[in-house]
């Protein structure tokens, strides 16, 4: 029992809640690269038109992007453990049972729906449960390791998969998929719990203090003694969050992120094929170094992060904006010389340096839910990412009318200036959203 004590010290429980989130994010990542890789070999092999592969392969997205706000809500109600879980067997059970057959349109439709929906409710709830176990001198390495899992995922997805493919065939995908999402259904189980309450005498002596956790007014407390649940008690202040500056500044930087990401992942692959004459088989494993970066770059600027507040060289409100902002205009700088590159290792050294940048700056504003509002870091990481998903949507089709309007105006896609305003757009959003995140962004709680 003394040993057991000894390592339970050693290791404590929230490192263990910390690294099974990273692997949740690093799961689903895989299932998204995973689906898109499969899919696409099989609507090929029966000759698929381009808009129905458009149509198979957004719906995910549209799921997903109305299931974030309920995703937060339901984390605060019923606690992010729990969602989580339910998240989790809910689309693993989808990539099982449905078979891919890319002629049965509206079956996929629905499954994709239906995993969109529920992968919608897994970044919330993260949020709750990293917001209620991890203490403030760990949250951004804690964040940030976490959602770095998205794009270790997303490289080992684009170097694994196609082998799986061509070897087992594209429903050996699914079959991968839902034994992860199993696995790691049951790891959860076994392994997770709510954290101790900072009002139970075993809580405190454990180390959990009012940090950890959301502040319990002395009203709750009766409820919670009489047998009632806090959380349920307890009114979302929805219009404070809503019309909430630091909020707002929150989810402009969310939505920019998201835009210059989907942007690269989506159209990146086309400018290398049309704007540089080069086939993605002859760039063998650099294709995935962006995804890498962003992995690398993410926990970096966690640590430095969590080194720059604990050792109270910056304030958390000065070391959220610092990262953010350097992140946000190298990543801008990045973007805008992107089409300058005439070779293949000048457009993945400008990629990778732009996405890695990026990943530094979640370090400012994605970690900054946990710091604005801990008690409703769900709902907030749910606005947030609403915008997030939303910005995909609308990069990735802004992105075609712009090289539509290139081909209408008989422009070259070979040549830079037609993909000139296709990286620069990002570009400006990334200096616009560091600029409000200057003025606007804190890193005090504002939600009790």
């Amino acid at each position: 029992m003394e040993q057991l004590n000894i390592m339970s010290l050693r290791f404590p429980k929230r490192y263990l809640i910390v690294l099974l989130t990273f692997i949740s994010t690093n799961v689903c990542y895989i299932e998204r690269m995973g689906f898109s890789i499969a899919y696409t070999v099989a609507a090929d092999a029966i000759g698929v038109d381009q808009s129905s592969k458009g149509l198979i392969l957004s719906t995910f997205y549209y799921g997903y992007v109305v299931s974030q706000v309920p995703g937060g809500w339901a984390a605060q109600r019923l606690g992010g453990r729990r969602v989580l879980l339910m998240s989790f067997v809910l689309w693993s059970s989808t990539c099982a049972l449905v078979p891919l057959d890319p002629s049965k349109v509206s079956i996929l439709v629905l499954a994709r729906l239906l995993v969109g929906v529920a992968q919608g409710f897994i970044f919330p709830s993260i949020h709750t449960v990293l917001a209620q176990w991890v203490p403030p001198h760990e949250r951004s390495r804690s964040v940030s390791l976490t959602t770095s899992g998205m794009y270790l995922g997303a490289a080992g997805g684009m170097l694994l998969l196609p082998s799986l493919v061509k070897y087992k065939g594209p429903q050996s995908v699914f079959v991968v998929e839902a034994a992860l999402g199993a696995i790691w259904s049951i790891l959860w189980f076994k392994c997770a719990s709510d954290p101790p309450r900072s009002d139970h005498p075993k809580a405190m002596a454990a180390g959990f203090g009012e940090s950890l956790l959301p502040k319990t007014r002395l009203k709750d407390k009766m409820r919670v003694q009489n047998g009632g649940n806090s959380l349920n008690a307890t009114k979302i202040p929805w219009k404070r969050i809503i019309f909430s500056l630091p909020v707002w500044a929150i989810v402009v930087n969310n939505f920019t992120f998201h835009y210059a990401l989907y942007v690269l992942m989506n159209w990146l692959p086309t400018y290398f094929e049309l704007g540089l004459q080069l086939s993605l088989q002859e760039m063998g494993s650099s294709k995935m170094l962006p995804y890498l970066n962003m992995f690398i770059f993410s926990n970096i600027g966690g640590v430095a992060a969590d080194h720059l507040i604990t050792r109270r060289i910056l304030s958390v409100t000065k070391t959220r904006k610092l990262l953010n902002t350097v992140g946000f205009i190298i990543a801008a700088f990045a973007l805008m010389a992107l089409p300058y590159f005439r070779t293949s290792a000048g457009t993945v050294f400008c990629s990778s340096l732009s996405l890695g940048f990026l990943a530094l700056g979640r370090a400012g504003f994605a970690v900054n839910h946990l710091d604005v509002a801990p008690r409703y870091a769900g709902i907030v990481m749910g606005v947030s990412n609403t915008a997030g998903t939303l910005a995909g949507i609308v990069g990735v089709g802004l992105t075609g009318s712009i090289l539509e309007a290139a081909k209408t105006a008989n422009l070259d896609l070979s040549s830079s200036e037609s993909w000139r305003s296709v990286f620069f757009v990002p570009g400006y959003l990334c200096i616009f959203s560091s600029v409000i995140f200057l003025i606007f962004a804190t890193g005090e709680r504002i939600f009790e």
